[in-house]
């Protein structure tokens, strides 16, 4: 059986701003081969997610797992620190 919880996308990234209140910007990267190259290549992409203590760094390692909308751009929940 397929609850919500197990279907919830998790990503692992790193902090790069904190800037905003109770919100910190997480890049997440990921390694794939070239289609036509085969070079392997790394993709980023920058997620913002809610922080609830407001208590995270810069350059802190986070796990994300996906949520509801919480704002315009921010669909991301902050569970742990690793």
């Amino acid at each position: 059986m397929n609850t919500r919880e197990d279907s919830r996308k998790e990503n692992v990234g790193v902090i790069i701003s904190n800037k905003m209140a109770k919100t910190v910007t997480v890049q997440v990267s990921r390694k794939m081969r070239h289609p036509k190259y085969g070079k392997v290549i790394e993709r980023s992409k920058k997620l913002y997610a809610h922080d609830e203590t407001n208590a995270l760094e810069v350059g802190q390692k986070v796990r994300i797992v996906e949520t509801r909308p919480l704002s315009k751009l921010k669909r991301w929940r902050v569970v742990e620190v690793l």
